[in-house]
């Protein structure tokens, strides 16, 4: 089976061209098959406020009405992924921007209103995403880079959380593939103080998550992650560790940087 290793690569790290160059000098030289998963939040939150458009998030999710899917869909599948990609192929990296929609990637539903109506925010199941198309680009020789806008059977375009994008295609793929899921940002991994960057976990399981998350550990942004981290491990992902960008190096060598969560 081919071994596949899912990059999300998100936080400041998008929003600072120096911070986003390193890193992407550092993937380019990486011998290994790596599907690139991006977010561009910040990206978008600058741009919505320029235009008198207040970002709405909750638990780390966005809201996503009408005028706020207009923006997110221009950023993040225009100016973040032809960003990253062309910056990729500078660097001799052969790679291919994406978003949900293209080739049916991510066949997305809206997602329904319970507690709160995200808007035109979408869900996917590991049941619809396009594994062949993902692993054709990969066994070319391709880097996906994947912007996280989908659309639904209606042709209704869609917000997808990138956490969730790059564990649901880390679960779709495990079926046909080892599969290593990767979370980057700008800090070491998931800490157990917000305010000390060196508190890393070193590890995170079915036996300590609950009980930490009882004492409100975890940040909102961090929520996400940890809840599709654990999702995927119990979808046949071998390894997921959420770390930082500077460490991507380390994240393949058995003595890695970051969280391993198992």
């Amino acid at each position: 089976m081919e071994e596949i290793f899912i990059v999300k690569i998100g936080g400041k790290v998008i929003d600072n061209e120096d911070a986003r160059n390193e890193f992407l000098s550092k993937l380019a030289k990486i011998g290994k098959n790596i599907i690139l998963v991006h977010g561009g939040g910040k990206v978008a939150n600058q741009v919505l406020s320029s235009m008198g458009i207040e970002p709405k998030m909750i638990n780390g999710r966005r809201i996503t009405d009408a005028e706020t899917l207009k923006v997110v869909t221009m950023v993040y599948t225009g100016l973040i992924n032809k960003t990253i990609t062309a910056k990729l192929n500078s660097l001799s990296r052969k790679s291919v921007g994406l978003s949900g929609v293209d080739g049916v990637l991510l066949d997305a539903v809206k997602r329904p209103v319970k507690d709160i109506d995200y808007g035109f925010a979408g869900d996917i199941e590991a049941q619809g995403v396009n594994t062949d198309l993902l692993l054709n680009l990969v066994k070319s020789g391709y880097t996906p880079v994947i912007a996280t806008i989908a659309a639904d059977k209606n042709a209704q375009l869609l917000n997808i959380n990138a956490d969730t994008v790059a564990s649901t295609i880390a679960a779709g793929l495990a079926k046909k593939a080892n599969v290593n899921l990767f979370f980057c940002f700008e800090k070491k991994g998931v800490l157990m103080n917000a305010e000390d960057d060196n508190s890393v976990i070193k590890l995170l399981n079915s036996e300590n998550y609950p009980e930490l998350s009882k004492k409100g550990i975890f940040s909102e942004g961090m929520i996400p992650k940890l809840e599709n981290a654990f999702k995927t491990i119990n979808q046949g992902v071998k390894k997921v560790i959420i770390g930082n960008s500077n460490d991507i190096e380390q994240f393949f060598q058995e003595n890695h940087a970051g969280t391993l969560i198992c």
